[in-house]
């Protein structure tokens, strides 16, 4: 999958990365709030734990998108 990102040229990584931040994260925080709410309200370590834990996997496959996002463009001629 990394390969698959590599291949996105710098304008197209950047418009999936603000996809995923703009859409795709406020749905994930949906999905961890109800694996949350699931679990019944569990102590605040273990709530404090799930939440890092969803946090850290969200981005895990998305971390080739992310990376050199900050850059300027290495197409850019000037």
């Amino acid at each position: 999958m990394n390969n698959w990102f590599a291949s996105l040229s710098y304008k197209a990584r950047k418009r999936l990365a603000l996809f995923i931040l703009v859409l795709g994260l406020p749905g994930y925080i949906i999905v961890a709030v109800s694996i949350v709410s699931v679990l019944d309200r569990p102590s605040i370590l273990l709530e404090l734990a799930v939440y890092v834990g969803l946090g850290i996997l969200w981005v895990v496959p998305f971390r080739a998108v992310f990376r050199g996002i900050g850059q300027p463009d290495p197409d850019d001629d000037q």
